[in-house]
């Protein structure tokens, strides 16, 4: 299927590894100049070059920026003011309970995450609505609607970004502009790796027995779901083929968000 991408521009951060890599990748395939931004010039450099090689031709720009930083912000949206696709992935929340998290902890993951989506989301609101044309999609996670009382800030800050772009996104197809989000359930990266120790060792007192949590969550087809099938939705999302579709949040889980055995 031809999703009518080709020769857009599409800014993707959080992008030199994991799901925002993928989702690089994906929009690079369809055509897409792709701009990716993370904090890391040499993984971003990586990341570049690892979609140069799977999409030979592939226009990829690279912005070293850290999205918790507002003058950072700025700096990328200025760089790509005329994107016609952003895609809000940076961001990362520490695992823990309330008596576990600290002032410092949440506090960083809500500038990164929450209003690091909500600033560039703003602003490349009003450059697309000067245009009326324009996708932001924002990558959440299902811990916004499966909350998980061991990892409250990761919770807490998902379901913000729900009700941030369902309402955004019911009102932005009156200036001609989409807004909507994905939810991934687990999904098979270096991150839900380090979150899955980060519990094994609250647990086990052994950070190294992760996949036994793996196990015992009971995953839809037996797995987590790969980057790539996180990507696939994404790059159908913010193409002209999911034209109709705005302040809505796709759950891309297998199902486990209702999986109650």
């Amino acid at each position: 299927m031809d999703l009518g991408l080709s020769g857009k521009r599409a800014l993707v951060t959080g992008a030199s590894k994991g799901i925002g890599l993928a989702i690089a990748q994906a929009l690079a395939a369809e055509g897409c100049r792709v701009d990716i931004a993370s904090r890391t010039r040499a993984a971003l450099d990586a990341a570049a070059e690892t979609i140069r090689k799977a999409t030979p031709g592939a226009v990829v720009q690279v912005h070293v920026a850290d999205l918790a930083v507002v003058a950072d912000q700025e700096r990328l949206a200025t760089a790509c003011a005329d994107a016609d696709v952003l895609v809000n992935n940076a961001g990362a929340a520490a695992a823990g309970s309330l008596d576990d998290t600290t002032d410092a902890g949440w506090r960083a993951s809500w500038e990164l995450k929450v209003f690091g989506y909500i600033n560039l989301s703003r602003t490349f609101h009003r450059a697309m609505q000067s245009r009326r044309d324009g996708v932001i999609l924002n990558v959440i996670g299902y811990a916004g609607e499966r909350h998980n009382a061991k990892y409250v800030i990761g919770s807490t800050g998902n379901a913000a970004l729900m009700a941030f772009t369902r309402t955004a996104g019911s009102a932005s197809p009156d200036f001609g502009v989409r807004i909507l989000g994905v939810n991934p359930g687990y999904t098979a990266t270096d991150r839900a790796e380090g979150q899955l120790r980060a519990f094994a060792e609250k647990r086990f007192g052994d950070a190294d027995r992760w996949r036994e949590l793996e196990k015992e969550f009971n995953l839809p087809f037996g797995r987590m779901a790969t980057p790539r099938e996180i990507a696939d939705t994404v790059a159908f999302l913010v193409s002209p083929r999911a034209s109709y579709i705005s302040g809505t949040i796709v759950t891309v889980d297998g199902g486990a968000t209702h999986r109650n055995f």
